[in-house]
Formats: structure tokens, sequence, C-alpha cells
């Protein structure tokens, strides 16, 4: 079993190794457009900055949370956008408020008391869940930022799959009847299973072994699949089942709506 402390560690790391790549880049680098259609570098940062401290306060207050949700929240379509752009400030400036956000949700977390979930965008959360949660996003949004410097020694390193990728397998398995609901289509009722082959040479199974709905590849594909970072037509996964071949269009294992997506590359050539 995987314990917050545990997650926790691994998010560090991960936000420590985006930091350590954001942070040698020119002020003109922040404003260097990403793979995400409309974001820079500073949207990316101003992104996660911003989703840390809506997860502190619905970890730390509750209530507030809620309040803030029922009064503030609005247009569900554009509001990602819209919150990542007022978030865009010198990165002089918004370095360290991502730092200190960083470093608050981590004191929630672990304050929250054992057993309780915590509200959050149309679901509620454990603290676990909601670590794991801020884990998949920052690994997603450190690779569109990681992809927009192909040359930078750094950046490849970053692009690199690590043992923290565990995490992003694990929700993204997690959420496959979220992924058909956000496109409007019930959950399936048969179980999944999922056979993942690292870079190591192991394996990472997730469902039943009789499921008959399975996705099997490499770890980073499905990786990119469930944080719709990629088209599944660039992936090598192969699906068996008529629920999991469609699930392959609809993962997703973010809250919210689920976006456009990638073109798939080839298109884009």
């Amino acid at each position: 079993m995987v314990l917050l402390d545990e997650v926790l560690r691994d998010l560090h790391a991960e936000s420590e190794a985006l930091d350590r790549l954001v942070s040698g880049l020119s002020p003109q680098d922040w404003s260097r457009p990403t793979p995400a259609p409309g974001w820079t570098v500073a949207h990316q940062i101003s992104h996660l900055h911003c989703t840390d401290e809506l997860a502190t306060r619905a970890n730390a207050d509750p209530a507030g949370y809620i309040a803030w949700l029922n009064e503030t929240f609005e247009d569900p379509a554009t509001f990602v956008d819209r919150a990542a752009a007022a978030g865009v400030v010198p990165p002089d400036v918004l370095l360290p408020r991502w730092r200190a956000g960083r470093a608050a949700l981590a004191r929630a977390l672990t304050g929250v008391p054992p057993g309780e979930r915590r509200p959050w965008f149309g679901t509620a959360m454990s603290p676990l869940s909601s670590a794991t949660a801020r884990m998949m996003e920052t690994w997603a949004h450190g690779r569109d930022i990681a992809e927009t410097f192909p040359d930078d020694e750094l950046a490849r390193e970053h692009l690199r799959p690590t043992e923290r990728l565990r995490h992003v397998a694990h929700i993204g398995y997690r959420t496959v009847g979220h992924g058909f609901e956000s496109h409007g289509r019930p959950a399936p009722e048969s179980p999944f299973r999922v056979e993942l082959s690292t870079v190591g040479g192991a394996l990472w199974v997730y469902g039943p072994p009789d499921a008959p709905n399975r996705v099997t590849g490499p770890v980073l594909d499905f990786c990119l699949l469930v944080t719709r970072r990629r088209h599944p037509a660039d992936l090598a996964l192969q699906a068996t089942g008529d629920d999991a071949a469609e699930w392959l269009t609809l993962a997703q294992a973010f809250a919210g709506l689920p976006g456009a997506g990638r073109e798939p590359r080839a298109a884009a050539r």
C-alpha cells in the first residue's frame, strides 16, 4: 500500500526537478510557447501554483473552498485558461510563489485527519488521492515545459521516465470510469486490466487478470495518454475489448473538462 508520506516525497522530488529546469531559464524563455496551445512556460507554472493553492484551501479550509467554488467558479470551459493567464507575472515573482505554495500544500495534506476526504472539483478526495493528483499534474505540465526546449540537456534529462511515474499510472487506472463520464458516457460495467512495461524491465499491473478489457504497452505511453499529452495514434498501446479500445480515445486522469486533446503528430507535420 502506498502511503501519503511516500507520495509527498515523490511529489517534492518531481517539483524540485522541474524547479531546477525553470529556474535556469531566461525571462524570455518563460514567454516561450509550450506544446499546450496558448500556454507559455509561465502559464504552465502559474497553473501549477493556482491549483496547488486551491488544493491547499480545499484541504485546510474545506468550508472556505466550497464557498469560493459556489461564489467564484464560473464558466468551467474557460476557467483553467483564465486562471493560468491571471497568474502570469515575472519569473522572479512567480517562482517564489510556486515554491511557497508547494510547501503550504504539503503541510495542509499532512494535517487532514485520517479517513477524512476533502472537496475538489465535482468530487471529494483523500489526502493520498490529492497528493497523487498533484504528482500527476506536476509531471504532465513539467513535460510540456521540457518539450519546449528539445536541445537543452537538463530538459532532455527531465523527459526521462522515473519510478515516480507509478503514481501517474495508478491514478490513470483508477480514473478509467472518469474518462467515460467526462465525455458524457456511462462508465463501463466490465473491469479493466492494465499491464505496463518499464524501461528497467519491470511490469506494473492493475486490475483483475481475467478482465475482458485490457490495455498493454510502455508505462510512459500510458501516462502520456491519461494526461492527454499525446494522441492515441502516437502511442504504442494495445487495447483488447471494445470498452478498452474506446477508452484510449477518452482517457483522462485529471478533474474538469477534457479539453481538445493533442492532435496526432503525423497530422501536424
